[in-house]
């Protein structure tokens, strides 16, 4: 169960899955119940339009907040996708699939509050592939009726106002820009010509407008651009950045999540531990098959943020 500091400033364990790619089961559910947690957030890329895996997903028996990625509309969303679709576009749309079987638990362009918690989750552009330039415009039109950035920035400000709580989690699967324009940076762009912030520039602004109408931001967290670089092999993305007004922002896409190891399948979660408004610790464990923790890199610690961030950062 989560050790809980005091009944004044409570301690709140929250897991973020990274990008899942097709890599979760019975068991990953059965790994959160052992790690105690409060509350999970997923951030995106179930699978290639996998209904299958986002149906065991919607069942999940613990609080939780999904944002799709852009692998979860991957045949939907471009004209080379649609060209590649396995099943008939024609007789069923597996992104509407996948968003009626999450229900309210789909975040995107929405919020949850969690009343027990104290706090509200805001979700940025579900199915977002990142980058500068608005993509995939007909697919944004068809689901939400939006035509570019400032109408996405709209319906997020609309779920900022409508939050329940002060204290606001962000989740997308894209982080937002303003994290670093170097390929290594936690939404960098490591691929040919390297370098550039593949943040979304809309997820930025609504978190902006949120600390405008004096919101508390403790967290952002996101996917996509995977901890593993294309480019260089001696080392991984940043995980973190941490604003000078408090914010962590969290990359949680180490991929792939499961490993196997000492004869059996290992699973990552990303952990992070909250006490009133502020983060104490964030981290990343290895759950093995009797959903024992195997290994714990610590990523944050409040107490020594700039000596932790710096080994979080190698």
């Amino acid at each position: 169960m989560t050790t809980r500091s005091s009944a004044e400033n409570p301690t709140i364990t929250l897991a973020v899955v990274g990008d899942v790619h097709n890599q979760w089961s019975a068991a990953d559910g059965k790994a959160l119940e052992a790690l105690g947690v409060d509350l999970v957030l997923f951030v995106g890329d179930i699978g290639n339009e996998s209904v299958d895996l986002v149906r065991q997903i919607s069942t999940l028996n613990i609080p939780k907040a999904v944002i799709l990625g852009n692998h979860d509309a991957w045949y939907s969303a471009t004209d080379w996708g649609r060209k590649k679709c396995p099943y008939d576009r024609a007789s069923e749309d597996r992104v509407q699939q996948q968003l009626e079987l999450l229900g309210a638990a789909h975040v995107g362009y929405g919020k949850l509050d969690f009343g027990a918690l104290g706090l509200t989750v805001v979700g940025g552009r579900p199915f977002s592939w990142g980058g500068p330039e608005w993509k995939h415009a007909e697919f944004y039109r068809q689901y939400y009726g939006i035509q570019g950035f400032s109408e996405s920035v709209g319906l997020m400000q609309q779920a900022v106002d409508a939050a329940a709580y002060e204290h606001l989690i962000f989740v997308g699967h894209c982080g937002p820009t303003g994290l670093g324009v170097e390929p290594e940076a936690p939404c960098g762009r490591d691929w040919h010509p390297l370098g550039g912030d593949f943040g979304d520039p809309d997820l930025a602004a609504a978190i902006d407008y949120a600390r405008q109408k004096g919101k508390t931001v403790s967290l952002v967290t996101f996917g996509h651009m995977h901890h593993g670089l294309r480019h260089r092999k001696d080392q991984p993305r940043r995980r973190l950045h941490l604003e000078t007004g408090g914010t962590l922002h969290l990359n949680a896409a180490c991929v792939p999540r499961w490993i196997q190891a000492d004869g059996g399948t290992h699973r990552n979660f990303s952990l992070v531990s909250l006490e009133g408004h502020g983060i104490k610790q964030a981290s990343l464990v290895w759950v093995d098959e009797n959903y024992q923790v195997t290994h714990e890199e610590i990523l944050f610690k409040a107490e020594q943020s700039s000596q932790v961030l710096v080994l979080g950062q190698l």
